[in-house]
């Protein structure tokens, strides 16, 4: 499972302009911001990106500067593969060491295919131990209550969801949708379906056409 929210875009203007130092083309740029405050990309614009989508990162800059926010809920296994983009991404996350004993496990904060006997084996086994945790809080035995969310984190499935606040460039998108649109994990289907929906995505941080 993975759930892509608060989506917030900027940078099309600052890029465009940038994009045309190069060519002394200026005059040229057809995107306008209208009286509302939305920025709309002109047909030349949008020519020229693509153009320099199609070439090496040396030519395709503009995109380093076009940045999407959002927060992303997604299983642990899927957080490793993402923490392969160290360049142009930011991530600040919820604390599973400070906040995992919070409240109780359910089977809903995994992402699982289907509700299996075991997964509810191993919901009731971190909810007994977060109540151990619990209860050597209450009597001041911090030594134990630390064992205890030790054992938490120990046992704690690689299906745990986690939510990020993450910050990534349209270049580092570009990178993580052709490393991982054909990828077995289905959390990266839906995270390159979100990417193709992205303004301006196709031509230039996807192919105009998905490659299948």
């Amino acid at each position: 499972m993975i759930k892509i929210t608060n989506v917030k875009i900027e940078g099309f203007e600052p890029a465009i302009r940038g994009m045309r130092n190069s060519f002394n083309s200026w005059d040229k740029s057809d995107s306008l911001f209208h009286e509302d405050g939305t920025f709309s990309i002109g047909p030349d614009d949008a020519k020229l990106m693509k153009a320099l989508s199609s070439g090496p990162p040396s030519e395709s800059k503009f995109q380093r500067m076009i940045i999407v926010w959002c927060d992303i809920d997604a299983p642990l296994y899927w957080w490793k593969q993402f923490d392969t983009y160290k360049v142009g991404t930011v991530a600040n996350s919820c604390s599973t060491m400070h906040t995992i004993c919070e409240k109780p496990f359910t089977v809903e904060d995994f992402s699982v295919d289907e509700t299996f006997a075991i997964w509810e084996a191993i919901v009731r086994a971190l909810n007994d131990m977060r109540e151990y945790y619990l209860q050597a809080i209450e009597r001041g035995s911090m030594e134990a209550a630390k064992s205890w969310w030790r054992y938490i984190i120990q046992l704690l499935p690689e299906s745990y969801n986690q939510k990020r606040t993450i910050c990534v460039s349209y270049a580092a998108l570009k990178a993580m949708w052709k490393d991982r649109h054909n990828h077995k994990l289905s959390e990266w289907h839906e995270f390159c379906d979100w990417v193709e929906s992205l303004p301006c995505s196709r031509g230039i941080v996807t192919p105009k056409e998905r490659i299948q």
